[in-house]
């Protein structure tokens, strides 16, 4: 049997000019969303800093941002510098996976722990960082995205969780649930097809027994979701699982058709799950902190944590 999700180490909230890294750790970022990113995190009284390839990109395949070389040292070199307080992607796409092991996870870990936020190829991140450094991460809107540029109410939840995480203890979804009923545990997840192909690698925890599964994927077909969701269950990853939070399945297939899928892969569980969470891909992404005790109403729509998100 595998061990339980753990809760994780809160890193300290941010104050008024912390310094903030925008790295780039998978895909190639846009310029003038990063600038306008970092205005906004100006306009928090943050002190952002882009790191030095962040605008780069591959000279051979283009879906990178930069070499794996480049995006892991910027990584590593950001989390490492005593002066930087968080570490915030500037969007996804794909190529965590190629540079996982370029790390020094054990320099990460002597650099102590500090606040991480991103979400989509960035959940090979948040998987690494919970199974190598013990630390809560944040799956939120990313620096250089459309909804941190541009959406209000994603910057509003994400400025708070940063800077007065209190105020952000219960995260109301809006949505419904598709197996009603409460559950307890320690929240971790992320993007589903992520999850999928982290499996078996040294960076992915060995299941999900104890946790609250937040889950939720953008631009797949309904058989490739099935696919992901029938991958961990066959793996025995949701074994013991509490409660399942799903998100946005943006630029999937229409929501009835994925939604039957869902209910036939995971209404057998016997745990509640909580449907249309409002965290991913979808305008006004809600952030969710990874690594820490909550209760799941999935009925009400509302996932509680115990203490706040950050010290």
């Amino acid at each position: 049997m595998t061990e339980e999700v753990r809760e994780l180490v809160r890193p300290a909230r941010l104050a008024p000019g912390a310094r903030v890294a925008v790295v780039a750790p998978s895909g190639p970022v846009p310029e003038e969303r990063l600038q306008a990113g970092l205005d906004v995190l100006r306009g928090w009284d943050l002190d952002p800093v882009a790191a030095p390839h962040v605008l780069d990109r591959h000279g051979q395949f283009s879906y990178l941002a930069g070499t794996d070389a480049d995006r892991a040292a910027d990584l590593q070199a950001a989390w490492c510098d005593p002066s930087v307080d968080a570490v915030l992607c500037a969007r996804g796409g794909y190529g965590v996976q190629r540079m996982a092991e370029l790390l020094d996870w054990d320099a990460m870990r002597a650099a102590g722990p500090k606040v991480f936020v991103g979400f989509s190829d960035i959940t090979a991140l948040h998987e690494a960082f919970a199974t190598r450094l013990g630390l809560v991460t944040l799956h939120g809107p990313m620096a250089a995205g459309i909804d941190f540029v541009k959406n209000a109410r994603a910057q509003e939840h994400l400025k708070a969780t940063l800077l007065a995480p209190e105020t952000v203890r219960t995260i109301s979804s809006g949505g419904t649930a598709l197996v009603p009923g409460r559950a307890r545990g320690v929240t971790l997840g992320g993007c589903l097809s992520l999850l999928a192909a982290d499996l078996g690698t040294p960076y992915a925890r060995p299941g999900a027994r104890g946790g609250l599964l937040c889950l939720e994927d953008v631009g797949e077909e309904t058989y490739r979701l099935d696919r992901y969701l029938t991958q961990l269950l066959r793996a025995g990853w949701f074994d013991g699982v509490s409660g399942v939070l799903l998100g946005s399945w943006q630029d999937c297939d229409p929501y009835e058709k994925v939604r039957a899928m869902l209910v036939d892969r995971l209404g057998g569980l016997g745990v509640p799950v909580a449907e249309e969470f409002g965290f991913g891909h979808c305008a006004g992404a809600l952030t969710v902190p990874f690594g820490v005790s909550a209760e799941l109403d999935a009925g009400a729509g509302t996932l509680t944590l115990d203490r706040p998100a950050l010290r």
